[in-house]
């Protein structure tokens, strides 16, 4: 009886961890879907330099619809964490306060970086160059919002798995095949493949850290988001800091630009 008990319970548990995971799936599938097709359906550019606000609301629906979503899973963040939420609120608040002043010291900065001239470039037929390069300070704006996106569809998944006693190594590996797979979807945007790759890949080690941050870490969720944001920023300024033409030579050579 005992042990029928605990198997029709293991069952209903691997069930429910199943329908987690399509739903996050089918969230971020069905978002990236909807911006590359449905907002110029509604004559929307999708785009995030062009169309900043459209974009950011775009995304803030997708945010509450994971919160709404995945609402059991973020309370059980608690219980499952090694730390309290926010259990020492002044140095939650430095390291947000930080972040924040960061990012706002970026974005005083950007204008001043080299800008990349397309001038005399010509590009191959079907190609589109990636916006993140030629972004400017509104591109951060909806950026700032999908991350918070992404971010809260790979919590749910943590706790989700941590809440059924999954060890987080394994989480790791789970989160680094989500992350990593779904940044695969960039090439609905018409985007280089090795532009496809390359974020596929780094998205996928930076899921492998996920875990360890949201679970293991006090404000781990604000590094979290922090290195997420941070690696966009960090990618617009070595772009900029190597400079215009040296950009476009490289990205030629990737891309296979004629």
């Amino acid at each position: 009886m005992h042990s029928t008990i605990h198997h029709e319970k293991s069952g209903a548990t691997a069930s429910s961890l199943r329908l987690v995971l399509a739903l996050i799936a089918l969230l971020w599938v069905l978002s990236d879907i909807g911006f590359y097709f449905l907002l110029p359906a509604l004559g929307q550019a999708a785009s995030y330099n062009e169309n900043p606000i459209g974009t950011s609301l775009y995304y803030v629906f997708w945010v509450g619809i994971a919160v709404i979503t995945f609402w059991p899973q973020y309370a059980r963040w608690q219980r499952v964490s090694r730390w309290r939420m926010f259990g020492n609120r002044l140095t939650s608040i430095a390291v947000w306060s930080f972040a924040f002043i960061a990012a706002m010291a970026f974005l005083a900065y950007l204008p001043k970086l080299p800008q990349i001239d397309l001038q005399g470039v010509t590009l191959r037929e079907g190609f589109t160059l990636p916006e993140l390069p030629l972004a400017n300070g509104w591109y951060f704006l909806p950026k700032s919002v999908e991350i918070l996106f992404q971010q809260l569809l790979v919590v749910a998944l943590v706790l989700a798995m941590a809440a059924e006693g999954i060890r987080v190594g394994k989480i790791a590996l789970y989160c680094g095949l989500l992350f990593g797979g779904t940044h695969l979807l960039l090439a609905f945007g018409d985007v280089p493949v090795g532009y496809v790759i390359r974020f596929a890949f780094l998205a996928g080690l930076f899921g492998l850290t996920i875990p360890y941050l949201i679970l293991r870490v006090p404000n781990g969720f604000a590094y979290s988001y922090a290195i997420h944001w941070g690696y966009y920023a960090a990618t617009v300024m070595m772009a900029r800091i190597v400079g215009p033409e040296a950009v476009l030579t490289i990205i030629k050579s990737l891309f296979d630009l004629s």
